[in-house]
């Protein structure tokens, strides 16, 4: 090899490194830039609202705007150091924080994944079903005009001591806690829907606490229940994700089971089941 080809040689993979590094940068930087948005029109009351656009199949609204329409003796109030915003009106008290994955309404937690953010233009965005609900509006779309009509008048919230019973928090979290400490927040909710899922099944016990400590065959469908963790203090994720589940937030759809694949030793899931998703360390089946 002639001398001083290896040096070019070199210099391009040092020039093609640094284009890769600086690729995988900005796509981390700016997903929301990157995707596609479609503006959609929204009209609250018969007042239209601007700045309302469609981003991953999710109409986002600016939480300003549109609680002044909906609510116009509310206050709309920004805290810069921990980038949240509140909302104070009769019957309702909202805090969002900028990068959560929930917004928190009179106590209760409703899930908006990650669309919860602020834009370059210093407004606040969030899912429009999840505020309307907050703020008791019911939400029509219209697929043919790709538009949004929002009717005001019903109640906020219903506070959160009043709506969530003890009782299920008390299970639900600590069998989040048991089954997916560490996980994500999707990967906790995605426990809790299982457990929900069953409740609802007719196929399984019609109780939180039922489904929990079911036992079939001498064996506890759940291994916490049978091995004393269910008992261990829930981190505060875990009663997060436990309300966030009561209250309708859903990340495993129909599941029914789900198992960690590398800990498993019993795959029956697997092959009588239909997958779902992964999330984390956990595989759903329904």
């Amino acid at each position: 090899m002639p001398r001083g080809s290896l040096g070019g040689i070199v210099i391009i993979r040092k020039r093609l490194i640094s284009l890769l590094l600086t690729l995988a940068l900005l796509s981390c930087l700016a997903p929301l830039a990157m995707a596609e948005e479609e503006e959609i029109s929204v009209v609250i009351d018969g007042q239209a609202m601007d700045g309302a656009f469609l981003y991953e199949g999710t109409t986002m609204v600016p939480l300003r705007k549109y609680c002044e329409l909906a609510m116009p003796d509310c206050t709309v109030s920004w805290d810069n150091e921990s980038r949240t915003a509140t909302v104070e009106a009769p019957g309702l008290l909202l805090t969002a924080q900028h990068g959560s994955e929930y917004i928190i309404a009179n106590e209760r937690y409703l899930f908006t994944g990650p669309f919860c953010w602020v834009d370059d233009d210093g407004a606040f965005y969030l899912p429009i079903r999840v505020l309307s609900k907050a703020l008791g509006a019911a939400v029509y779309w219209d697929e043919g005009t790709r538009s949004v009509s929002i009717t005001t008048g019903g109640e906020p919230l219903l506070s959160g001591d009043l709506f969530y019973s003890s009782d299920a928090v008390y299970w639900l979290s600590r069998i989040i806690n048991a089954e997916s400490r560490g996980e994500s927040l999707e990967g906790q909710i995605a426990v809790g829907n299982v457990v929900m899922n069953r409740v609802n099944s007719s196929l399984f016990p019609n109780s939180i606490f039922n489904v929990i400590f079911q036992c079939v065959n001498g064996n506890y469908q759940f291994s916490p229940a049978g091995n004393g963790a269910i008992y261990y203090t829930p981190t505060q994720s875990s009663v997060i994700a436990a309300k966030l589940v009561l209250d309708g937030a859903n990340t495993a759809d129909d599941s029914l089971f789900f198992l960690n694949p590398a800990a498993a030793t019993n795959f029956w899931i697997v092959r009588n089941c239909t997958f779902v998703t992964t999330i984390g360390h956990h595989s759903f089946y329904v």
